[in-house]
Parts: structure tokens; sequence; C-alpha cells
């Protein structure tokens, strides 16, 4: 689906593929240290093949992905993430979303939680959570425009976790 952004700007959501090996692994390496260090919650400075695979190869009975995408050359360019993956009884589910730094404060983040919002209602979960550094302001701001709650992770007081009731 297409979705058009603050600034005018289209990308087209869809789900990840296997296929997208290669744009997730240029994606994740095209992120700020900091955009990195937030979405993984540590540094890294580039996807290890197993962290790949998990990435793109999900279980479509308990995990969904999105990917935000732009044509660049002919060619499809990751700018945004979005995915959650559900417990075994697919009452909960965590979620994490990411967007390319040149691509944030268009609205891209928002445009992506919903949609995974909406599949997780649809598929009938009935909480999604994120666990997030405190202080990534961004995600602080995001989480509480959907309506996000926010209470401090306990024993570890760097992180915090968003619940949203679905």
């Amino acid at each position: 689906m297409s979705q058009t952004l603050r600034d005018g700007s289209r990308v087209r959501i869809r789900p990840i593929a296997s296929a997208d090996r290669e744009s997730e692994r240029a994606f994740i390496a095209g992120l700020s240290d900091e955009s990195r260090r937030h979405r993984f919650l540590g540094q890294i400075s580039a996807p290890s093949e197993r962290m790949l695979d998990c990435l793109v190869n999900i279980d479509p009975i308990h995990d969904a992905a999105l990917v935000a995408v732009t044509c660049e050359a002919d060619a499809e360019r990751i700018v945004g993430a979005a995915r959650f993956s559900s417990d075994p009884d697919a009452v909960n589910c965590e979620c994490a979303v990411v967007v390319a730094d040149q691509w944030q404060g268009q609205g891209l983040g928002t445009a992506l939680m919903r949609h995974l919002i909406d599949i997780a209602r649809a598929r009938g979960i009935e909480r999604m959570y994120s666990v997030d550094m405190a202080e990534n302001a961004d995600m602080r701001e995001l989480a509480m425009y959907l309506g996000f709650r926010v209470r401090a992770e306990p024993g570890d007081a760097s992180l915090v976790v968003y619940e949203l009731p679905l």
C-alpha cells in the first residue's frame, strides 16, 4: 500500500520477504549509531547472518514484519521497518520500529506502527508492548501519540516498557 508522508514523499509499505535480505542489511548499516543502538538496545555495527535470517524469514503465525520502501534507480530501498513477535498463545506481542535517519520526522514510524497495530488486532492479540531505552525521546513521543502507556522496566532504570491494550 502506498503512503504519503508529511513532506509529500511517497513510500510503499509491504510485508518483508526473504528476498529483502541484502536490502535489510543495507538499511541497518545505513542507520546512525544512535538509531541502531535504540533499535537493538545496544551497539551493533552490522547485522550477523543469523540476525538477518530472523529479520527476513518470519513465522507467519506469530510474527509480522513490514517494510517501507522507496524506488531508486529501478530498485527498492528500505527506509523503515516495523515488526512484532507474539508469545506462543498469541495474547501478547513485542514490537519494534525503526526509520532511516533521513526519513525521520515525516510520520513514517507512525504509519508503520498503525499498520502493525491493525495486523495485531486482526489476529486477536490483546496487548502490544515494546521495551526501549528510557533516553529514546522519539520512541517515547511515538508511543504516547499512539496511546501506549509507559512504565519503568523493573531492575533496569535505563529501560522503559510501552504497553498498548488492543
